[in-house]
């Protein structure tokens, strides 16, 4: 597979230090599942630009005048749609309000987004190429599932050089609940594949994302290179955690020895 000419700056670089640490709670070896559905934010890619935060404020004034800001929002985990509500409500926005105005303004933020697509800055996570390789090879199905608008995710994604390795995805577009964002991508996935039985795991950097595949059902796999640190991921119980993606790559080559 052709290699993105974008530069990759790698965490290791930073935190030289930084130890490979690992949790396992299956014995299903984690390149065997048959699809993947991958957060971005956190977890492929940290964004370095304020476009993506700037657009709420931004599609909110522009369609009905009123000025909010994303201060005392979760944003970690979140989905846009959420957080939307939530910086609405904040900001002494009727509700009925939002309703009536929501998929303008849902509209005008994918519009920004992609206006500044040239701004985007972004860090793409350690071993994100080449995890995604492995599973690839394994004859996985890679998709998305994250808190992000289709047309903003797909827009970080094909900046940060990685558009090639997913074909479908779960966004918050329809589904301001991530549980439901990951239920429509693992539909998506079965019938992808053909198997209404086939083995799906999320992965992700928060405890929301282990939360949503829990309800779901689904395995999951979180990674410590987001803002929740491994011990906060692993209180949460997933199938696998990890401190980043060379660590669990480097776990299964230490079990090859």
């Amino acid at each position: 597979m052709a290699s993105s000419s974008l530069p990759e700056t790698r965490i290791e670089q930073a935190y030289p230090s930084l130890p490979h640490r690992l949790t396992q709670r299956t014995q299903h070896p984690w390149t065997k599942w048959d699809a993947y559905l991958f957060d971005v934010d956190g977890t492929l890619l940290r964004s370095l630009d304020r476009v993506h935060v700037s657009a709420f404020s931004e599609a909110v004034a522009g369609a009905l005048g009123h000025a909010i800001t994303l201060d005392g929002v979760t944003l970690h985990g979140g989905t846009d749609t959420a957080i939307l509500a939530e910086a609405c409500a904040n900001g002494g926005i009727n509700p009925d309000m939002l309703a009536a105005h929501t998929d303008a303004i849902l509209h005008r933020m994918a519009e920004i987004v992609e206006r500044k697509q040239a701004e985007l800055r972004f860090r793409r996570m350690p071993g994100v190429p080449e995890i995604l390789a492995v599973l690839q090879q394994a004859g996985a199905l890679l998709g998305l599932a994250t808190g992000n608008l289709e047309r903003i995710g797909w827009a970080k994604i094909d900046r940060c050089g990685l558009r090639e390795w997913f074909t479908f995805g779960g966004f918050s577009d329809r589904y301001p609940d991530r549980a439901e964002l990951v239920w429509a991508a693992a539909e998506r996935a079965r019938k992808m594949l053909g198997n209404s039985m086939a083995r799906i795991c999320v992965v992700g950097d928060t405890p929301r994302d282990i939360q949503a595949a829990h309800a779901n059902g689904l395995e999951v796999i979180a990674v410590a290179t987001g803002n929740y640190g491994f011990d906060e991921l692993d209180a949460c119980a997933p199938d696998i955690c990890c401190s980043s993606f060379p660590a669990l790559m480097h776990s299964d080559a230490e079990q090859l020895r």
